[in-house]
């Protein structure tokens, strides 16, 4: 049985988040009109978008969140596929869609996954949610934190499942860009999104999600209803090398939602293909951060391909804790700032002066100094020969450095130093 009562590991993966500022405050309440916007998966330019920064409900969109945190524990080892998670009486008796989990039973954490998924289910979203964070209103606690973490400044989760509740208030913006921080941050997971069934016990649920069915390229996401939210969803295409992710929230049906959507990515992707791209309105160049951009990380380097039956999946192994001694597991620290972005600027500085470095990766190092913060900032993804030469190349331009060993407490490095 596994069971865990905090979320110091999340806090250490997304720390170097803080001090993000992103978007305006939107100070409206939840409307009738729809919100909609779609970027780049990449880049994150904005292709287009509409009352983006309204507040609204975001309903099962919430379960992508879910999602992002129960990743983050798998890949650091945390709980495993197969682990057994209890049921409680608060998670069974969850409202519909819902798996039928029975009160004081168990659920593999796989089944949780794939019902969340393709069945939206909210009973399933509960037990993840209270064997994660001991009760579901201390994860919903831990998602605010990361919602804001990433830049989602508009967000604030009271569940894990989007079951209605006043104060579960996002943004098409916000729900756009956890959207591109679970594409870029859990590549190996992400094919999960475009499952179409799953079986339990015997019997095959098949998805709602009718874009997977019927658009040419789409991979996921996720949809989501409640009477006070409407019709919403977060969806993903990709076709000849470009990818967009979309959202829209607030229809009346779902077939509005889904003929909207897909004129949405059907003109963005024709956008891509003919380079056309709106200037200065990108959803990542803003973030103070390294963590929604895309990035090579030392545990992360293959490419998904949705080819890859989406149901034959397995976790990747953990990372190990003495993998800093690994060939690749060095870099040269470069300076110490106080705050992030004067400490990514000038690793990003150094990289255009060293033209040996302009393929290596990024990472900025938060590190406690009594009650201030200083940013540590390295050139990584070196072997230990390499990063002695690099440093005494910079040394002889008057530059200061030191050879570092590389803990991958944050392994999602900032790889392309056009950002």
């Amino acid at each position: 049985m596994v069971t865990f009562n905090k979320f110091t590991f999340v806090h250490k993966t997304l720390y170097a988040l803080c001090g993000l500022g992103l978007f305006l405050l939107a100070s409206k309440p939840a409307s009738a009109s729809t919100s909609s916007i779609i970027i780049d998966a990449e880049s994150g330019d904005i292709l287009s978008s509409s009352n983006a920064d309204e507040l609204r409900y975001p309903a099962s969109l919430t379960k992508v969140m879910t999602l992002y945190i129960t990743f983050d524990a798998l890949n650091k080892g945390i709980i495993k596929l197969d682990d057994d998670l209890k049921v409680s009486r608060h998670a069974a008796n969850m409202a519909p869609s819902r798996l039928g989990l029975r009160a004081g039973g168990t659920v593999k954490v796989k089944t949780c996954i794939e019902a969340l998924i393709v069945k939206s289910a909210n009973d399933c979203a509960t037990v993840l949610a209270e064997n994660l964070g001991y009760s579901e209103k201390n994860f919903a606690q831990t998602m605010t934190k990361v919602a804001k973490e990433l830049g989602m400044k508009n967000t604030t989760f009271r569940n894990a499942n989007g079951l209605p509740n006043k104060a579960q208030k996002t943004t098409a913006r916000d729900m756009a860009l956890l959207a591109a921080a679970m594409y870029h941050h859990f590549p190996q997971y992400y094919k999960l999104f475009s499952l179409k069934k799953f079986t339990y016990q015997g019997k095959t649920i098949y998805t709602h999600n009718n874009i997977l069915k019927t658009f040419e390229g789409a991979d996921g996401m996720k949809t989501g209803f409640t009477n006070a939210a409407g019709f919403n969803i977060i969806t993903s295409a990709q076709r000849d090398g470009h990818r967009v992710i979309a959202v829209t929230m607030g229809h009346n049906t779902a077939k509005a939602r889904d003929r909207y959507v897909a004129n949405m990515m059907e003109k963005g992707l024709k956008r891509l293909a003919l380079n056309d791209r709106i200037k200065d309105s990108n959803m990542y160049a803003s973030l103070e951060s390294n963590k929604v951009i895309k990035e090579e990380s030392t545990t992360q380097t293959a490419s998904v391909s949705t080819k890859d039956k989406a149901s034959d999946w397995e976790a990747p192994a953990p990372q190990a804790e003495n993998e800093a001694e690994d060939d690749a597991q060095w870099g040269i620290q470069v300076g110490a700032f106080s705050n992030y972005s004067k400490a990514r600027n000038y690793a990003l500085k150094i990289k255009s002066e060293a033209k040996k470095l302009a393929s290596n990766p990024i990472d900025i190092e938060p590190v406690a100094n009594g009650s201030a913060i200083i940013y540590r900032s390295k050139i990584v993804g070196m072997e230990k020969s390499t990063a002695d030469k690099a440093c005494q190349n910079l040394k002889r331009k008057n530059k200061s450095c030191i050879v570092v060993a590389i803990k991958n407490d944050n392994p999602l490095l900032l790889a392309n130093s056009q950002y």
